[in-house]
């Protein structure tokens, strides 16, 4: 059971390294984002305080979303297991 649960941890660890790195990508990958960040026309619409204000909440929410799924995952399994033993 000790080998599962170290499984279990390392994948979430995993999980949330993946989450944390992927999202920023795929925010700054916006359209809106780019426009916030100077790709509009001649700095149209220029915010660059999106970097404080919504970059920190998207990194955040890319390390717990994958752990939110994986624990409701994991109990989900482990329900089902109890109740064939």
């Amino acid at each position: 059971m000790k080998r599962r649960a170290d499984l279990v941890t390392c994948a979430g660890c995993a999980l949330s390294a993946a989450g944390a790195t992927a999202t920023p990508l795929l925010w700054l990958s916006a359209s809106r984002t780019r426009r916030h960040l100077g790709g509009g026309f001649e700095n149209e619409g220029m915010d660059p305080t999106v970097l404080l204000t919504e970059l920190p909440f998207v990194v955040l929410g890319g390390a717990f979303l994958p752990l939110l799924v994986l624990t409701v995952l994991v109990r989900l399994v482990g329900r089902r297991r109890s109740r064939t033993d």
